[in-house]
This record gives C-alpha cells, structure tokens and sequence, in this order.
C-alpha cells in the first residue's frame, strides 16, 4: 500500500515534518511518498501547493496526508480546500494550551526560531565546529573542552552521533579511534586517561561492521569478518574491563543513539 504524505508550513517546515515522520512511523504496512513544502508564506505559492496535492491524489487514487504549521488562515483555507486529509498540528496542541493555560498563543510565523534563542543556536554552530576540529583523535589536546567522548572501533558511528548530538543539542562532543595498538594493548589509550569520566564506547555487531566496512574497502583484511569480530570483542572487552558504558549502535538510528547516550549520562537533563 502506498500514500503520499505533504509536510507544508510558512516557516521552515522542522515541526512539521519532525511530527508528522514520528505519526507515519506507526504505520509500518504503508509505505509513504514524502514531499515537505517549506516557506509557503502566500496564496501563490499555495495554490501550487494545492495543484501538487490534487496531482497526487489523481496518481495514488486516495487522499494526500497533509500535516501543516501554517499560521495564516487565508493560506490554511486555500490548502483546505484540495484534495489532501489536512491535520493542523498547531490548532492541534494550541487550542488545549490555551484552555489550560488560561491565554491565547502569540501564533507568529517562525516562533520556535526567534531571537530568544540565539545563544543555542551559537552553541550549537560552535559545538559542530567543535565536532569535525575533534573527529577520530584529530586533536587530542582540546578534549579538555568536550563534555563527552566517544569511543569505538572504526566505522562504529561515532563521526555521525557526535555530529547529531552538536547539531541538535550543542554537546560538545569529540570521538577517539580505537586502534589495532589500543585494543591488543588492552588499556585505556593514554590521550584519554586525563577525560576517564567523559568516556562512553559504542559496539556494534561484527556482521554489521564488515557490511559497513566494505563499502569501504571492499575485500579487504580491514573489512573481514574475522577481524572484525576480534576488533568488537577486544573492544567491549575493555570497556567492561575498565567500567566505560557503552552501547550497541546496530539497531538504532542516530536520533535513538543520542538521545539514551543523553539520557544515560545525565546530560540530557541538563539541555535548554
């Protein structure tokens, strides 16, 4: 079964594509076109909205799912009238705060993103930045400044989580390879020792690994199984050995990696 599904807003289009992705999730047996409309901020630019709507309904022969966070009501009619399921997402949630709270919202376009949040958004610019300076042991004499430090064997997602988690929610995050030399040695590298309490491992599955690896490095000994499976087990080895939590990145998207690595450590409490 296929359907399509419009993300469409006056604003940059985030909310609405962030929520509606979480509600189709749910729907496993469906699989969705997806198509996210930003910036649709005049009548023009929804009436085109609405021809690409109606084109789409012709095509899957059911109605588009439309989720929106269009602020506008003249822009929010127009859209109304195609063919499309709309689902406001701010009317949604608004009309219950508002109840709640005992006041009207303020529903400007682009709220979420004013001025009142320039220094996250200058934290977040400065822990990328931080992110790419510190990729895999670049400068180990900057991890003083890092409020966490991934570990792990190579191409174990430690690049993408760091970056994840400087991008979403300013960590300034920095990863360390863990070498040949490293895991037969069996100890903590030592440009770590000083940052022990930083430390958390990522491991993933040896089958996983190769697979990743051979994109690589296609029939390499770097991407074998066999080595892969001793570099994962010498790994978790010493993370257990020397108390470093860790988790398995198989199965996870980076947004579930950072948000338990977040959780476990404490540091999501902590993120404005």
């Amino acid at each position: 079964m296929r359907r399509t599904a419009f993300f469409i807003s006056d604003s940059t289009g985030i909310t609405a594509e962030t929520l509606g992705q979480s509600l189709l999730a749910q729907f496993e047996n469906i699989e969705f076109d997806k198509v996210v409309m930003p910036f649709v901020d005049n009548e023009e630019k929804a009436r085109r909205a609405v021809d690409r709507i109606n084109d789409a309904a012709d095509r899957d022969g059911a109605a588009p799912i439309i989720f929106d966070t269009i602020v506008n009501q003249e822009i929010r009619a127009i859209i109304g009238a195609s063919r499309g399921e709309l689902l406001d997402i701010f009317s949604t949630f608004l009309s219950p705060l508002e109840r709640a709270l005992g006041t009207k919202s303020s529903f400007t376009v682009g709220r979420g993103y004013s001025g009142t949040r320039e220094l996250q958004y200058q934290k977040r610019i400065s822990a990328v930045n931080y992110a790419l300076e510190n990729d895999d042991g670049a400068r180990i004499n900057r991890y003083g400044q890092a409020e966490i430090i991934l570990v792990g064997v190579s191409r174990s997602g430690k690049t993408p989580t760091c970056l994840y988690m400087a991008m979403q929610h300013g960590i300034f995050a920095a990863n360390y390879p863990l070498t040949e030399e490293d895991l037969d040695h069996g100890g903590i590298p030592r440009p770590l020792l000083p940052y022990r309490s930083k430390l958390y491992g990522l491991t993933i599955e040896p089958e996983r690994l190769a697979a990743i690896r051979n994109e690589r490095r296609a029939n390499s000994s770097y991407a074998s199984m066999s080595r892969c499976e001793d570099e994962v087990r010498m790994a978790e080895s010493l993370f257990s050995r020397h108390g470093i939590p860790f988790i398995d990145v198989t199965h996870s998207s980076v947004e579930e990696l950072s948000a338990k690595i977040l959780a476990e450590t404490g540091m999501r409490e902590h993120i404005r």
